[in-house]
């Protein structure tokens, strides 16, 4: 297949100058840009209605082609775009040949990636939806589940576990929030700036903007065919959601552990050892944890591509595919486990509560009682330290144990250390945060 500039290239840098190894997948957006592009040429006059309707014909053909599979796209060519144009030249002759009229491969790419990258947020703002409403449902389930609250992964105060999953899904909302911000900064049009200076030709870039359901067109012809500004902030996006599905992973990974024993993972997302037949290897959540690293390194190389290009476009801007594609599949392969693993794990509220009585974690409920009782704090968290250090849960000291510490204790402290009732004074609100969760989850 030709190339679409007309030369020729050393056998050896061929694999190194293709990128439709990596760009085919946009064939779906190269194809919707030329419509736009070719409707607009024939409103304005520019290309014949003949020309206009022959190319039309031809792009929707090989749309409906590659759909059925009665086209394969042919690997050989130099991109998605040189493709789609050859071929539509194959089929409609002359015609196709003037699709390129008022147009660069410059605005084209920058066009057809950022249509593809909007597509994709929208799915993954879908799987976020998917995995917040599996967080939702098991948090409700299991509001009242006491279980311990850690810091330095030490037991620290008693919280719920319906409480505790509810902060996952705040995560995620965040994080569908930074997406959507992602989204509407890069819903910006650069078709018809051309190489880099826009055209000659009377062209009405607002019409495609709309047509491809763009905002406005990108204002400045320079900027519209160099930035990718959106392909940077979409991977930060990504990557902070992956931290976050990285320590929902670990804390699954210590959970499911039989020294936690706080839940067990669904079979469907647990696998076994080839050597050990007892075991349950968390490996999804362990997998989930481990690519995140990859998403890192996505975001670290499209900087880098970046960081000391001069305007405009550069063929080192050929890169930014690699990372962002791989950026969006890993993260919607991730989430795409995480609802469904969620929804199938069994938690253990008996094992939660065994471990919250067993860590003094009514410790400072403890030396809040004293206070309330007009014991200054600093002397009140010393007196209940000391209780911590008799190794006896306070719950099962004597009153003479406790005045023992300090006068001031009566019989109504049993209530104060009571878990249930340390849960409930902190009034956690979870029924807000189930409603917050839940309101995002049905798009409300």
């Amino acid at each position: 297949m030709n190339n679409l500039w007309g030369g020729s290239i050393a056998e050896a840098a061929k694999a190194l100058n293709s990128s439709i190894g990596t760009d085919s997948r946009m064939w779906r957006e190269d194809i919707a840009g030329s419509l736009a592009h070719a409707a607009m040429l024939t409103d304005r006059g520019i290309i014949s209605q003949a020309d206009g309707a022959a190319i039309k014909a031809g792009l929707e053909g090989i749309r409906a082609d590659l759909e059925s599979g009665a086209l394969a796209i042919d690997m050989t060519a130099e991109d998605i775009h040189t493709f789609v144009e050859m071929e539509l030249t194959a089929r409609v002759g002359d015609a196709g040949k003037r699709l390129h009229t008022a147009r660069s491969r410059n605005d084209q790419v920058a066009t057809d990636l950022r249509l593809y990258t909007r597509g994709q947020i929208d799915v993954l703002l879908g799987l976020i939806r998917d995995a917040v409403s599996a967080i939702r449902h098991k948090a409700a389930q299991y509001a009242d589940a006491v279980m311990p609250g850690y810091t330095h992964l030490q037991r620290a105060q008693p919280v719920t576990f319906g409480h505790y999953l509810a902060a996952w899904g705040m995560m995620l909302m965040r994080d569908a929030g930074r997406l959507t911000d992602a989204r509407k900064r890069l819903n910006q049009c650069p078709l018809g700036a051309c190489a880099l200076a826009g055209t000659t030709f009377p062209i009405d870039r607002n019409a495609t903007a709309a047509a491809l359901g763009f905002e406005v067109p990108c204002l400045n012809s320079l900027d519209a065919v160099s930035d990718r500004d959106f392909c940077v902030e979409t991977l930060a996006a990504l990557s902070l959601l992956m931290a976050h599905l990285s320590r929902m992973a670990e804390e699954l990974v210590l959970w499911s552990s039989l020294e936690f024993g706080f839940v067990t993972l669904p079979e469907g997302f647990v696998t076994g050892s080839s050597i050990m037949p007892q075991k349950k290897n968390p490996d999804m959540a362990e997998l989930i944890r481990g690519k995140t690293g990859r998403v890192n390194g996505d975001l670290m190389g499209m900087l880098t591509v970046l960081k000391g290009l001069p305007l405009a476009y550069n063929k080192d801007m050929q890169e930014d595919k690699q990372a962002l594609f791989d950026g969006l599949d890993t993260a919607a392969l991730c989430l795409s486990v995480l609802a469904p693993m969620v929804e199938g794990m069994q938690p253990h509220p008996e094992a939660m509560r065994k471990a919250a009585g067993a860590g003094f974690i009514n410790a400072t409920d403890c030396a809040d009682w004293l206070v309330a009782h007009g014991v200054p704090f600093r002397e009140a968290y010393a007196v209940a330290a000391g209780l911590v250090h008799q190794g006896k849960p306070l719950e099962d000291l004597t009153l003479d144990e406790y005045r023992a510490a300090h006068p001031a204790f009566d019989e109504t402290v049993y209530a104060a250390v009571d878990l249930d009732a340390c849960v409930k004074r902190r009034h956690l609100p979870l029924a807000d945060e189930l409603a917050a969760l839940e309101r995002f989850a049905t798009g409300e």
